[in-house]
């Protein structure tokens, strides 16, 4: 039997919110018996002849619903788009009616990370939006405590409702240290969450 694990499923075309995704993932892989799942979403085309390939040709792999039922937690992250998350994201989670309808993901945890351009470029509305399809899942969301001391001094990204960063306008997605340490944090203690909701279920 496989170990549990935390699916980091994220939308990204500039990095930023890709390289959130991999120091989550180094988060919950500090973590001793459980393990990360990357996974991304297709774009969507304007056309609608267009169909994207069923294996992307870099980066992680898409997702499945399966990858999403049989995970012990979920960090969802996204590109900022005017304050929201990004349509594919969107799209695919417009498509999870029948997991709703058989309570798939209730009481499992969940986080929310994104990325922006610019300082003020909607990251606290983005999170906050991202975070109701879950609710509606019945999902427990975490956020980032300020207990993580680099939320207390951050220059750059980091909020209390999740994981963020500043991409600016010439950066290539790299992280500052306090990005890359609340990632880091905010994926170990989605770990460790889980795990102690799966020990709870089995006493």
């Amino acid at each position: 039997m496989s170990n549990p694990y935390i699916l980091v499923l994220y939308y990204s075309r500039t990095q930023g919110t890709q390289n959130l995704a991999l120091q989550i993932a180094r988060g919950v892989d500090r973590v001793a018996g459980i393990e990360a799942r990357i996974r991304t979403v297709p774009p969507v085309s304007a056309v609608s002849e267009r169909t994207a390939a069923s294996v992307p040709d870099d980066g992680a792999i898409f997702c499945s619903k399966d990858d999403l039922v049989n995970c012990s937690g979920l960090a969802l992250g996204s590109a900022t788009r005017f304050g929201n998350m990004a349509a594919p994201l969107k799209y695919f989670l417009d498509t999870t009616a029948d997991l709703w309808a058989s309570h798939q993901l209730v009481g499992k945890p969940a986080s929310v990370f994104c990325s922006t351009g610019s300082l003020h470029g909607g990251q606290e509305t983005t999170l906050l939006t991202m975070m109701v399809p879950l609710l509606h899942h019945g999902m427990l969301i975490q956020g980032l405590p300020y207990s993580v001391p680099e939320l207390n001094h951050t220059q750059s990204g980091g909020t209390p409702y999740g994981v963020t960063h500043v991409q600016g306008q010439n950066d290539a997605g790299a992280l500052s240290a306090a990005e890359t340490a609340m990632a880091q944090s905010a994926g170990q203690q989605l770990a460790e969450t889980a795990l102690r909701l799966k020990l709870s279920e089995k006493n």
